[in-house]
């Protein structure tokens, strides 16, 4: 006789507002908080890189504002006078530019929901308190955007600036190299970043489940005579190949069950294990392999009531490395009593989220409402559209619900791929902005050393020389930035990949089709201006004072 099972429960509660991000039981729609740290960080470094770009600007182009400062510190303005100025004026674009992005995000939010595949906001003006703490955020970002370049611009001697002594120093040039380099570091990072999420991805997409779910209709419904009945008039159908029911379909849960299993040492060892009821047509139509033993038979009389499989991984569990040593053990699972016959190899029987588990497999066609429909692919609609016929004659008071087997599993990672998206999207954003201050920087440096290149031009110099000349300072601190980001993206992703029960290695070729991509962005926006700057007429270059 069966003993009776001696199961000790463990309740816990958890915080009902964390459910939802932070729960990992259940089968409910659930989110994931490390997403949303993900994204926070990748919009803080977005409004990183947008106050580098200011100050970058400001202090670069502070000559044009230096006999401004000097004029007003003759006629008696103070440096703090000056410096707040140069702060208001900072927060004034700041909170401009808030105005602007309250206007574009109200009209680009029904976009973002879209691309995030669920209603964020129903619109920005709904929400008064979240509006009044992003109007003082913008005061906050402009007032430290502002504070260095209000301090160099206060801090120039009107003396020397008023004899037109003023150059840019050393420090300055020096200060802005290092924001270009963070700049470009932060953009590298996110390359590097969506590069591993999108091999990631590809590797989830394509990894081998170990079953075949292609052409796959799946119909659940009751385990009665009509439905036996539906399934014969279906198998009739000339788009229809096979048939088979489980109590289970791959990537939709499964049940457990308390187990006991004759071990390596000839004792029941006690587990809970992971439970398949399947009929004898389930193994052939989704192709699982044996590694040892034999799969059901209907020749085979006692299959159907004392016979069960188990996965490797539940041969491993109970001691047997050679997975034919488990063939031939005892069971005892639910009141039944029986014998192993075979092993099948390891498929997924759950979703690429979690790791292959242990489990069992047993015939009981009375424990199977799932129906796996092998259909052929000439035809489809009009196969479904037969099968729906036949169901609504025997099943009239059951909704005719399916879904294909591949896109089902395809669905469970909508979550990963619109991550993917919205990375993707984000670090265009990043690139995007860094860029322009790139651009801004061009420009400036062009405009400053305009004679130096008339001088280089009448000598001789090409135009390839110059936009050589222009452009590998800038491409140096690409490179820089390339050396910088590159060990720091590298240990991030290896933690992100952590969270996925399997995973792909982060590929050699990720950082130098970085690096690659890096630079080409950079040389693409500075050789805008040096070309122009190569172009002009060296005449009209040296005429400029």
């Amino acid at each position: 006789m069966f003993r009776e099972a001696k199961v000790r429960y463990i309740l816990t509660l958890e915080p009902l507002l964390e459910i939802y991000l932070n729960s990992t039981r259940g089968d409910h729609e659930k989110g994931s908080a490390s997403n949303n740290y993900i994204f926070s960080a990748i919009a803080v470094f977005i409004m990183l890189i947008a106050c580098i770009n200011f100050v970058n600007l400001s202090t670069a182009r502070s000559a044009e504002r230096a006999k401004e400062v000097g004029i007003r510190k003759s006629f008696g303005a103070s440096k703090n006078l000056l410096a707040r100025q140069f702060i208001s004026e900072s927060i004034l674009i700041s909170v401009a530019a808030f105005f602007l992005a309250v206007i574009f995000a109200s009209i680009l939010i029904p976009a973002f929901n879209n691309l995030a595949g669920k209603s964020i906001s129903d619109g920005i003006f709904k929400n008064t308190s979240f509006l009044i703490f992003l109007f003082f955020a913008a005061i906050a970002i402009g007032a430290g955007a502002g504070i260095y370049p209000a301090f160099v611009l206060s801090s120039f001697d009107p003396v020397h600036v008023l004899k037109g002594r003023f150059t840019n120093s050393f420090k300055g040039i020096l200060l802005r190299k290092r924001l270009v380099t963070v700049q470009f570091s932060i953009s590298i990072i996110l390359i590097i970043a969506t590069l591993v999420v999108y091999t990631q991805m590809k590797f989830l997409r394509t990894r081998d489940l170990g079953f075949s779910k292609d052409q796959l209709l799946v119909i659940r419904t009751d385990v009665n005579q009509n439905s036996a009945a539906f399934r014969e008039s279906v198998l009739g159908l000339s788009g229809v190949e096979s048939i088979a029911a489980s109590s289970s379909i791959p990537g939709d849960g499964y049940d457990g069950a308390y187990s006991e299993i004759e071990n390596k040492s000839g004792a029941f060892q006690v587990a809970h294990l992971g439970l398949y009821m399947v009929d004898f047509e389930y193994f052939p139509q989704y192709k699982l392999k044996m590694v040892a033993g034999r799969s059901f038979s209907k020749d085979q009389a006692t299959d159907s009531t004392s016979a069960m499989i188990i996965n490797e991984k539940a041969a491993k569990l109970f001691g047997y490395q050679n997975p034919s040593e488990a063939v031939g053990k005892k069971f005892k699972q639910w009141g039944r009593e029986g014998t192993i016959i075979g092993i099948a190899k390891d498929f997924h029987f759950a979703s690429l989220h979690e790791t292959i588990k242990p489990l069992t497999i047993r015939i009981d066609p009375s424990e199977t409402p799932f129906l796996s429909v092998k259909v052929n692919a000439n035809n489809i609609q009009n196969t479904v559209a037969s099968i729906e016929k036949i169901w609504k004659s025997y099943l009239p008071d059951q909704p005719f619900n399916y879904y294909f087997l591949d896109e089902f599993f395809d669905r469970q990672y909508r979550r990963e791929d619109r991550f993917e998206k919205l990375f993707f999207n984000f670090a265009l954003l990043a690139i995007f902005i860094s860029c322009l201050g790139l651009l801004g920087l061009a420009s400036y440096s062009t405009t400053q050393r305009t004679r130096e290149i008339g001088v280089r031009k009448v000598l001789g110099a090409s135009t390839g020389n110059i936009v050589r000349l222009l452009s590998k300072d800038f491409l140096k601190l690409v490179l820089l930035s390339f050396v910088f980001a590159s060990p720091i993206a590298w240990y991030a992703m290896k933690m992100w990949l952590q969270k996925f029960a399997y995973q792909t290695d982060i590929q050699w070729w990720i950082f130098p089709a970085s690096a690659s991509i890096s630079v080409i962005v950079a040389f693409a926006t500075i050789s805008f201006q040096s070309i122009k700057a190569a172009l002009r007429n060296p005449v009209k270059s040296l005429k400029t004072d």
